[in-house]
């Protein structure tokens, strides 16, 4: 995921006791209308939320039950689809399995979502989540074990850090065990036994589209990442281990024409609880807000707040916070946070009141210019924390500061017309790989973004199906 890559960069960026994010509560399930049982409150409150849409939610429970019929897995065995558009997958060891939206927009047919769940279903049946947990109780008693008996905190480091690496590649080993016998469970589900492989090459080229999104296309991206240090095996010792086992299988069902059908118009987006990223501005249709920024950032929107990283590696955090705020807003910043902003001042933002300051700068820093804008948002507040470096950072910090002033208010008019963009399937005859990249409501990659969502390498692969993935606002 994006954030994982980032996460680090992050750091910098939030300061140790100023504002923290605050959760938007959790929607109501709506896995019950599709003939599933409904998501208790505790795993939604884990996980997030189930897509409102009962024709996905019923294929995917209908999928994940013929995986466990077929193989006559014992057990109570409950799949969702998460209302998430990065494309992930993951399972409870008590018997929930879940798929985000983003990654069903990924894949092209029944075969490959029951390659998705069945490598979930193996994690379960495998019992990989309680070893995990087991190894590393282990881990951290042999550093607690080693600090003790050498009097010395230096030793148990160096045994946890090389306990975490043997763990890391025992994880590793668990999802090449997982895709083994994920692969026996959809070809006795009557799935073709090709489809997981399909399925982990459209993962390597969303993640090469990610790299590419972020300016990061690395070599590493390309050959995939083979350190000790890595939580997955490669993706091509996974392909290499897949060809070698699904070339004894039989040809299987996939369903093509029925899953595109099902997942045709699609949200592609945030949800609106969670605002909406267009180029360079974010907008909040709920919390009926929008703010920009120079159009050399790209933004990053997750649940816990917005993300923005420019061209020259500036960044840019954003959230709210709710509840109320009492006093001036420049006293707020000067006792709240920690340690105290210099060049506190008070100014307007949008109309309403706002303060601004500079975290204080000294010899071990090492962070650049650092700048926090708190803006007074109903009766709470949402905040902005900047990070410039490099040999123009003053002025850089300068621009962002500059750029937060573009924070307003949506109209409840204005609200109603921010939509999120939906997947759409079209017919290739008649048009052209080009002509349906430009239709793409994106002002960068388009080419790259259209060739992702169908998972082919080029134009003229996609022009040979008869029906195309795309997006429309």
């Amino acid at each position: 995921m994006v954030f994982q890559r980032i996460c680090s960069l992050l750091v910098l960026l939030v300061l140790a006791g100023a504002c923290t994010p605050e959760n938007n509560p959790p929607q109501t399930s709506v896995a019950a209308q599709a003939g599933a049982p409904a998501m208790p409150r505790e795993i939604e409150k884990e996980v997030g939320p189930a897509y409102a849409s009962p024709g996905l939610q019923a294929l995917v429970n209908r999928v994940g039950q013929k995986l466990v019929v077929g193989s006559g897995l014992s057990g109570s065995y409950r799949f969702y689809v998460l209302d998430q558009p990065v494309a992930n997958a993951h399972a409870m060891s008590s018997g929930y399995v879940f798929v985000t939206r983003g990654l069903l927009a990924l894949m092209d047919d029944e075969a490959e979502l029951a390659a998705a769940m069945g490598h979930e279903l193996g994690h379960i049946v495998q019992k990989h989540a309680a070893q995990r947990e087991q190894a590393r109780r282990g881990v951290l008693d042999s550093a607690v074990d080693a600090a003790l008996k050498s009097g010395s905190m230096t030793v148990g480091r160096s045994v946890a850090r090389e306990g975490l690496m043997r763990l890391r590649r025992y994880s590793r080993d668990q999802e090449l065990e997982a895709d083994q016998v994920g692969l026996g469970y959809i070809t006795r589900a009557g799935y073709r036994g090709d489809a997981m492989i399909s399925l982990i090459e459209k993962l390597r080229r969303q993640a090469r589209l990610e790299d590419e999104l972020m300016g990061e296309a690395s070599a590493t991206a390309e050959a995939g990442d083979r350190s000790a240090l890595s939580t997955h095996p490669a993706p091509d010792d996974r392909l290499v281990a897949l060809r070698t086992l699904a070339a004894s299988q039989a040809p299987g069902d996939s369903n093509r024409s029925g899953y595109l059908k099902a997942i045709d118009g699609m949200s592609v987006d945030d949800a609106p609880e969670e605002g909406f990223v267009r180029g360079s501005t974010f907008l909040h249709p709920t919390m009926q807000l929008a703010f920009d920024l120079p159009r050399d950032f790209k933004l990053f929107n997750d649940h816990d707040g917005v993300i923005g990283i420019g061209r020259d590696r500036s960044m840019m955090y954003f959230s709210c916070k709710s509840g109320r705020v009492p006093g001036r807003l420049d006293d707020w910043m000067r006792n709240q946070l920690k340690p105290t902003p210099t060049d506190i001042q008070e100014t307007q933002i949008g109309g309403v009141e706002a303060a601004i300051g500079a975290r204080p700068r000294g010899p071990d820093t090492g962070l650049g210019q650092i700048r926090y804008v708190i803006i007074r948002h109903n009766e709470g507040i949402c905040y902005f924390n900047l990070l410039a470096d490099g040999p123009d950072k003053d002025r850089r910090i300068e621009t962002l500061v500059n750029a937060t002033r573009s924070f307003r208010n949506l109209s409840m008019a204005e609200a109603a017309t921010v939509r999120p963009y939906r997947l759409q399937v079209v017919p290739t005859a008649g048009t052209s790989a080009a002509a349906l990249a430009a239709r793409l409501p994106y002002g960068d990659f388009r080419m790259d973004r259209l060739l992702t969502l169908n998972g082919v390498d080029d134009g003229a692969a996609l022009m040979r199906r008869p029906e195309a993935k795309t997006v429309e606002p």
